[in-house]
């Protein structure tokens, strides 16, 4: 579209603009466009539509007597401005959302399966008795790494979190659902049979499940379900101990624990510590 317009530099005279002015700078007669804003302008369309600017702007009117300093430092700032916009396509690369549609495979997927063979960082489980309780196709009875006081107790604790509900918390399976009119009730871990079994046997039921019972290879990971085996042989041998097992100097049966605080419904009873205990009963 041509419109029709004052020239600023004193001619009374109207003169086109807008594109026609812009593509055909000698359309009329009047005041003169500097070549500079003529290229600026093809420089930003070549720009616009995601090309390399063919012809680099014309330095020509910069240089002349005529051209005031504050013309400089505008020109200075587009020409900065412009050709800083030519990493547009490096900054907005080409992508494809989750589950979207690419012409590029033959399946249309986007989303591709791992190469064959490659494995996720953190997921090589180079020891395989460690991750699968298993030697071979039997499960073993060794334990992959030193029972200690501090594996005992976190294998009491994930214990009590996860399977105390179902197997009560000394693992008779009269547990809080099994009491609520569950179908099946789970067996007691103080059973001849599971006595015998290899604490690998036990390792493959979390994490592969039985029966009714589901696996927990999302819930629990394969540290802690190591520590939670050796926290039922704890169990077992709790349940089954001859007196020629208990330590010397030990009561039996073992006095209850002491609490601080009784708890509520809402917060967990303080026991008091062992030590604290005695000496509150030398006092």
């Amino acid at each position: 579209m041509l419109r029709l317009r004052k020239c600023s530099c004193g001619d009374s005279r109207p003169r086109l603009s807008g594109r026609a002015k812009l593509d055909n700078p000698s359309a009329g007669v009047g005041c003169p466009i500097p070549s500079t804003i003529v290229s600026g302008q093809a420089l930003a369309r070549s720009v616009r539509k995601g090309g390399t600017p063919r012809t680099p702007a014309s330095v020509d009117f910069l240089r002349g007597p005529s051209c005031p300093l504050w013309f400089k430092v505008l020109a200075a700032i587009t020409t900065i401005t412009l050709t800083s916009a030519c990493r547009i396509d490096m900054h907005v690369q080409p992508r494809q959302n989750p589950l979207s549609r690419s012409d590029f495979y033959t399946d249309q997927r986007s989303a591709r399966p791992p190469v064959e063979g490659t494995v996720a960082r953190g997921q090589l489980h180079e020891d395989t008795y460690f991750y699968t309780g298993k030697i071979g196709n039997n499960p073993g009875d060794v334990m992959p790494f030193p029972v200690t006081k501090e594996v005992l107790e976190r294998g009491r604790e994930r214990f009590n979190i996860f399977c105390a509900p179902c197997h009560s918390r000394v693992g008779d399976g009269n547990g809080f659902v099994p009491s609520r009119g569950f179908a099946r009730k789970p067996p007691s871990f103080h059973i001849v049979r599971l006595q015998k079994a290899p604490v690998g046997y036990f390792y493959g039921v979390i994490t592969e499940g039985f029966g009714i019972m589901p696996d927990y290879t999302s819930q629990i990971p394969p540290r802690d379900r190591w520590n939670i085996v050796a926290y039922v042989r704890a169990l077992q041998l709790s349940q089954n101990a001859t007196m020629a097992e208990v330590p010397a100097g030990q009561k039996i049966p073992s006095e209850p624990p002491k609490f601080r605080e009784p708890g509520s419904g809402a917060s967990l009873p303080v026991v008091v510590p062992e030590t604290t205990s005695k000496a509150e009963e030398e006092k």
